[in-house]
């Protein structure tokens, strides 16, 4: 089975979740670009937009519309290629409201997993349980002919477990979208012990028509994004913890979620990125990698106890963030949740105190917006850490410890293999998490 005949009946598990409707927006592009190339004219291309959710299906298909246009006019030239014999379309519009509706009437809604039985194709993007995924994908493989590959967008779970488990001898493979899946250049592919044959160049067939970078990662728990950022962000919530003894539980989270900010030169602080993930999707990984680890315990009673007084983080159905550690206004931090009064307490009443307690910035001309598409970046970051380095203020001393701790997570990624090289981990928080530089460096070698 070649590749447009692997992708003429495809299903995504999961298709109006956060990661499945990003997953199914894709697929169904790259679905309808094949079937509008002349040799496919009149084949049929079905693609099973597949979730226990009427209201999220329903939803689904308006979301697809809009992003559908959106792409379709930065394509206009292509499309007018694409539509080439079609007299009856002439003006941009026309060709767009067309691709449009090619691209939707691929898609097929629907809550039963029946429809599945016939696809040569499913990818899965339900929640990170995996008995759930075992349970799911075996029904789909005892019920189907077509000997279908399964790709698994988990972020934690091992490939192998999920193939052992659902008895799929090889035919699946780990292919993590970085959230939202539809902006994220990133893909992580791990592959079971002994993958299906013409999988993993299928995979990567796949990835480059979606124009994707692909990072290989082997089968460890967690693999190397939340491998490095689970890691990363319990050492944050550890070094928080450590300044309660002077300042008060809001002060502290303000001052770590300020120092892996401004002194890391990162889009968003430690505690930000956590809601931005959900502080129970957070404490879901943990869990999930934990019993994976020999030396250590990758586990937080602060994320417990937030979990069990309600205050979860992630973001609404429209992309708009939920408050967590922070709450948000306009998508903007303006308080921090104390959990022994259960309210949030606004920043503005003690950020200053705590911005003078940090002392003096390296140099607040360096940030991330300012510094993420300069060339000449290393230059500029290795003036900025080696004047941080000198420094003997409180938030220089907590900026290059924390520094120098998510290089060693980093080092650590390739030590134990789960990452093939430095490069590899340095790519996947460049690009899947947005960092100006890769956690492997020389800036925090001291």
């Amino acid at each position: 089975m070649n590749y447009e005949e692997r992708l003429r009946n495809v299903t995504v598990m999961g298709a109006a979740g956060k990661m499945g409707s990003g997953i199914l927006l894709l697929t169904a592009i790259e679905m309808a670009d094949l079937s509008l190339q002349p040799e496919n004219k009149g084949k049929p291309f079905c693609l099973n937009a597949m979730d226990l959710s009427q209201e999220g299906l329903a939803g689904l298909l308006k979301y697809l519309k809009v992003q559908v246009t959106k792409i379709a006019e930065k394509k206009i030239v292509l499309l007018r290629k694409m539509y080439e014999d079609r007299t009856d379309l002439i003006e941009n519009k026309d060709m767009i409201d067309q691709y449009v509706f090619d691209v939707i009437s691929v898609v097929r809604p629907t809550i039963k997993i029946e429809s599945a039985y016939e696809s040569n194709l499913i990818f899965e993007a339900v929640s990170e349980n995996k008995d759930l995924k075992i349970k799911l994908l075996s029904q789909i493989d005892q019920n189907n002919s077509n000997s279908p590959w399964f790709f698994t967008n988990t972020s934690s779970v091992p490939i192998n477990l999920i193939n052992d488990g659902a008895k799929l001898n090889g035919r699946i493979l780990g292919f993590h979208f970085y959230n939202p899946p539809a902006v994220q250049k990133l893909v992580e592919v791990i592959l079971p012990n002994k993958p299906a044959n013409g999988m993993e160049e299928f995979a990567k067939t796949y990835a480059k028509n979606l124009k994707k970078i692909v990072v290989p990662s082997n089968d460890y728990a967690g693999f190397i994004g939340n491998g490095h950022f689970m890691r990363d962000a319990l050492y944050g919530i550890t070094q928080m913890n450590q300044l309660t003894k002077e300042y008060s539980f809001t002060e502290s989270v303000y001052l770590i979620n300020k120092v892996s900010q401004d002194y890391l030169v990162r889009p968003m602080g430690i505690f930000q990125l956590i809601d931005y993930v959900g502080i129970d999707v957070v404490q879901f990984i943990m869990n999930v990698m934990n019993p994976f680890l020999k030396d250590e315990d990758l586990h937080s009673d602060l994320l417990d106890q937030m979990i069990e007084l309600g205050v979860k983080g992630g973001q609404h159905s429209n992309g708009s963030q939920k408050d967590g550690f922070l709450k948000y206004e306009k998508g903007k931090p303006v308080a921090i949740y104390n959990p022994k009064t259960k309210a949030y307490e606004t920043i503005a009443a003690f950020q200053k105190k705590c911005d003078i307690a940090l002392g003096k910035h390296p140099n607040p001309r360096v940030s991330w917006k300012s510094v993420i598409r300069r060339k000449d970046k290393n230059e500029v970051f290795l003036e900025f850490f080696s004047t941080m380095k000198s420094m003997s203020d409180m938030g220089a001393k907590i900026g290059m410890k924390y520094g120098k701790r998510s290089n060693e997570i980093g080092r650590k990624l390739v030590t134990d293999h789960v990452a093939n090289s430095e490069a590899d981990v340095n790519t996947v928080m460049l690009t899947g998490f947005f960092h100006a530089y890769g956690p492997i460096n020389d800036y925090f070698v001291f």
